[in-house]
């Protein structure tokens, strides 16, 4: 997969150094002397392409052209819509993710400007707290469609209210599936009449709603 990042800052630069290591091709877009100089030291000069980035022509020369997916990640909301923009508009990027610098701003960035994914920290962050919170040990491995579903894990405890009861008997909303429980490093494709048991690590698609079921579900009771 070929990833453009638009924008030389520490954000660009990090994302730039996993996606290498994940064997991905990656081109980073900058034209600040300063940052440039950074980059060169921490990123291949192969993967480097100087120039300013909301320029189509810079976009082009970068090959954006045969890129999956552009990240923009530059200083400044404006720029980032604009490179949004651009990447769908002319050159039909099929992925679109940015950055959102002011939280103010993030209302903007949305499929008006062809965002595909907003990242922004203020939400992320309060999210986060949110399902700490709420949600106990459960663990938050990938968010799906846009954020409405999760793809959630949590081992069951000792004395929680879920062992020893079939799925079918949890009471579970419909948007909460249990897609596999892992018993004894053995993967187990459950049914409705699969009994749950302690140490269970169970792997679940769900809503914000069914997760705090799970997670009242899944907590040791009080003594």
């Amino acid at each position: 997969m070929f990833v453009i990042i638009a924008g030389g800052g520490r954000t660009a630069a990090q994302l730039a150094s996993i996606l290498l290591a994940e064997n991905y091709q990656v081109r980073v877009i900058e034209h600040r002397r300063e940052l440039l100089s950074r980059l060169h030291r921490e990123l291949p000069t192969e993967v480097i392409y100087e120039g300013l980035p909301i320029d189509p022509q810079v976009l082009e020369g970068a090959g954006i052209r045969g890129a999956q997916v552009l990240a923009a990640t530059t200083d400044t909301d404006a720029n980032n819509l604009v490179l949004c923009y651009i990447a769908r508009e002319m050159f039909g990027v099929p992925r679109i993710i940015a950055r959102v610098n002011n939280p103010g701003n993030a209302w903007l960035f949305d499929e008006n400007f062809h965002v595909d994914v907003a990242l922004n920290q203020a939400n992320v962050l309060a999210h986060l707290i949110q399902e700490e919170m709420s949600l106990g040990d459960m663990m938050t491995l990938l968010k799906l469609r846009r954020g409405r579903y999760s793809l959630v894990e949590e081992k069951i405890p000792p004395g929680a209210r879920a062992i020893g009861v079939a799925i079918e008997d949890l009471g579970l909303p419909d948007q909460c599936v249990i897609a596999s429980i892992i018993r004894g490093g053995k993967v187990i494709l459950p049914r409705g009449n699969t009994t749950l048991e302690q140490e269970d690590e169970v792997l679940a698609v769900t809503d914000q709603d069914g997760a705090r079921c799970l997670a009242e579900l899944f907590a040791p009771q009080k003594a």
